[in-house]
């Protein structure tokens, strides 16, 4: 038995929609200095043997540390743990199956139907038969609460007309703009006070508690344990919010998502759908966590230092904290650690190579791009519905893994549908529909006897090629019938890969050349658990040269877990015009922000140099509606948060042209800290590879050789099979070959060349 220290096992533990990966380190026992690794890899969903992924994989993980048998079933014992990461897909299946939590929503008078209505958008505009999705929530209860903002918007001289205040936030000055009515300091009668963006907000009508308790009430015996609060202005203004929230607490409702307080931006709908989104999928999340934590001792979940820690991954790819993880904020976690992972182990500080992700999973593929920092979007659609929250940008397409594959109508499809884990594709022993693993697996580039043998009843048997090849041969009769023609198995296999590649292929160009950007200069880093089956591929279409395959590649998710650092952001909305003169104030107001947010980090164990901060306007012309989150660099203006520079190099980047006539408002300030996990990661794979002297592998070095078709040459019948473990750094294969290891296959294509380094396979494409 070895003895393992206290708080020393690390363990990251990432939740997809087929497979649970999982990645832990722990102390070389005969030497203390450095870390081992383990990597576990099992099903999201195995009914039949244990009830939560994460959860059993940690369990094997406990057990081939401490070399002790644990009883599945029994509680874990966490004295041993330093850390649990999780990455969850929970509250994102359950936003796309529409299995969320019934939930009530509480509005303004007047505004009931404002959600359903939405933004008048009109996604699919030719369809013949439109069905909007449904409203995530269940009932509507108005409430009799009026606040308006004194002045107009577009008024040319707003400055001059608006309200004067006092540093105390007494009026000094009236309203004097059109619609005054004369006589008071606004446009009619009621209290005036200043909101937290700067604006002067009117309180026409201040809700009656009384009544709004009694709605309450009758809500909680019905039936609701889950409320969303959206008052009008409410981002500037949050007292009616924060009073009716209190109030639903009293009562007993268990989760009050109120919307100043998720993320107190401008624009009603999506801040009010935003809100509804979080009822509805917080009390999930929770869920999950709570069975998650019943299946360790109480020191897991008690957050005292000596206990150990578990941190989510949030959608912005930051680790959050219990307390700050939502619903909301979980929606991206999954395919975030992704991100982190290729974004820390593929950037080179000094050589800046821009960065494409190709996360190829068994249910879809994320893809996402990195230039130094990670693209943020605070505006996103899923499932139909639009949420206001920052997530990392990533574009996704239903091809993965799991894609089934079919003809229909004359065209070979891969996808949306997925085979998921259960019951799986055809190979996987659970009489599961024909998908792209399948197709890779009659083409030779999965081969079972190296494949993880956790199939079947008793989870030990192989993938199943003579399935696949039944269920092949009865769509390669259905497409030569139809097409009068004899195309052979091969060629119709390799048809649907194609389709497939192609399909990954699109987001990409999205990310690239609709931006601007031309994908050929970018490297691709190919991860997830059948990236390394078409990297090759999907790199030739684009015409990029360059491929990084990290060592632990199918499991990147997992392992950017391990590398992400901890995030704390704060954000307030404003209502200033940018200028020399505004310029000082909102430099006051972020330095208010920073030290709120330093405090938060310190209190989570980050200080001094391992706290970075970034502070940022979010910016648009007047007149506009886009608003862009500017971060200035040493190079705009004059380098001292010149962030008027600063926007308008990134608008010009962003639609080409500027407004030189108008004026900058800004419509929020923001604060992000991040605590880092590591100061330093080490030698950039590029930098490793300049200095390697390189070995070309010969063919005898092969554990086996196997037949593998490619394209343009077909079936190499005696194509080597490489074990990565066997290879040593600096080792070069050329292609046609396969490098394998216990978690994944790749297929390097005639004329590529893979270089074997410390921790990636650097693969160059020819020609």
């Amino acid at each position: 038995m070895i003895e393992v220290p206290d708080r020393s096992i690390r363990i990251c533990a990432d939740r997809g929609g087929t497979f649970c990966d999982v990645h832990a380190s722990y102390p070389d026992p005969d030497d203390p200095n450095e870390r081992k690794d383990i990597i576990v890899k099992l099903l999201s969903q195995d009914t039949a043997n244990y009830g939560d992924a994460p959860t059993e994989g940690i369990r094997r993980v406990l057990e081939i540390v401490t070399g002790e048998k644990i009883p599945r079933g029994s509680v874990l014992d966490t004295s041993k743990i330093d850390y649990i990461r999780l990455s969850t897909t929970v509250a994102t299946n359950a936003l796309l199956e529409r299995k969320g939590h019934r939930h009530a929503l509480l509005i303004t008078k007047g505004f009931k139907d404002l959600l359903l209505i939405g933004n008048q958008s009109r996604p699919r505009i030719f369809d013949l038969n439109i069905r909007r999705p449904n409203p995530l929530y269940s009932e509507v209860v108005e409430v009799d609460e009026r606040v308006t903002l004194v002045g107009y918007t577009s008024d040319p001289k707003a400055e001059g007309n608006a309200i004067q205040w006092n540093e105390d936030g007494t009026i000094e000055r009236g309203y004097r703009g059109p619609g005054w009515d004369g006589e008071g300091d606004a446009e009619g009668p009621g209290d005036i006070v200043r909101g937290i963006s700067g604006e002067a907000v009117r309180i026409l009508k201040r809700p009656d508690l009384d009544l709004v308790r009694h709605d309450l009430k009758r809500l909680y015996d019905t039936g609701y344990r889950s409320l969303a609060i959206v008052l009008v202005h409410s981002y500037t203004f949050p007292e009616h919010e924060i009073q009716i929230g209190r109030l639903a607490r009293e009562v007993g409702f268990t989760q009050v998502s109120e919307s100043s307080q998720l993320l107190p931006m401008i624009k009603m709908v999506p801040r009010g759908v935003s809100s509804t989104a979080d009822a509805y999928l917080t009390p999930i999340l929770r869920e999950y966590l709570d069975g998650f934590f019943h299946g360790f001792d109480a020191k897991l979940k008690d957050g005292r230092i000596k206990s150990p820690r578990v941190e989510f991954m949030g959608s912005d790819g930051g680790l959050l904290d219990l307390n700050n993880f939502s619903g909301l904020k979980s929606i991206l976690s999954g395919p975030a650690g992704g991100v982190v992972g290729y974004a820390l182990t593929s950037w080179d500080v000094e050589r800046k190579y821009p960065i494409i992700g190709l996360d190829v999973g068994g249910t879809s593929t994320d893809v996402s791009r990195f230039d130094g920092r990670y693209e943020v979007v605070y505006e996103t659609t899923t499932a139909g519905v639009t949420i206001q929250s920052p997530q990392l940008d990533i574009n996704t397409v239903a091809a993965g893994g799991g894609s089934c594959l079919t003809f229909r109508n004359g065209l070979f499809l891969a996808g949306p549908e997925s085979a998921g884990a259960q019951p799986g594709p055809a190979c996987y022993r659970k009489g599961g529909p024909l998908a792209v693993t399948d197709a890779n697996l009659l083409l030779g580039r999965l081969i079972p006897d190296y494949f993880p043998k956790i199939f079947g009843k008793s989870e030990k048997e192989p993938l199943d090629s003579e399935a696949s090849r039944v269920a092949f041969e009865k769509v390669a009769k259905e497409i030569n019938e139809s097409h009068e023609m004899n195309l052979n198995l091969d060629d119709i296999v390799y048809g649907f890969i194609k389709v497939a590649n192609e399909t990954m292929c699109r987001p990409i160009r999205a990310l690239t050349e609709a931006r601007g950007y031309s994908t050929g200069k970018h490297v691709l880093a190919s991860f997830g658990g059948a990236g390394g089956q078409h990297a090759c591929e999907i790199a030739s279409l684009l015409g990029i040269k360059t491929i990084l395959i990290h060592r632990y590649s199918s499991i990147l998710s997992a392992y950017g877990l391990a590398l992400a650092d901890r995030a704390y952001e704060l954000q307030e909305p404003s209502s200033t015009f940018y200028s020399a003169q505004t310029r000082q104030y909102l430099i006051t107001r972020l330095d208010k922000l920073t030290s709120d947010v330093k405090a938060e980090l310190n209190r989570q164990g980050f200080e001094g140099d391992r706290v970075i901060v970034e502070r940022m306007l979010n910016m648009r012309f007047e007149g506009t509606d886009t608003a862009l989150m500017v971060l200035p660099n040493n190079n705009d203006g004059d380098g001292a948060e010149d962030f008027e520079a600063a926007f308008k190099r990134v608008y010009k980047a962003e639609f080409g042209f500027l407004l030189d006539t108008k004026s900058i408002i800004v419509d929020d300030v923001k604060v992000r800290g991040i605590g880092k996990t590591f100061d330093n990661l080490g030698e950039s794979v590029y930098s490793e590879v300049g200095r390697l002297e390189t070995k070309p592998v010969t063919r005898d070095r092969a554990d086996s050789t196997y037949s593998v078709y490619f394209d343009k040459v077909g079936r190499v019948r005696d194509t080597p099979v490489f074990l990565l473990d066997n290879l040593g750094v600096g080792d070069e294969v050329t292609g046609p070959a396969m490098i394998i290891d216990n978690t994944q296959t790749i297929v390097v294509v005639p004329g590529a060349r893979a270089v074997l380094t410390s921790k990636h396979l650097y693969i160059t494409l020819g020609g």
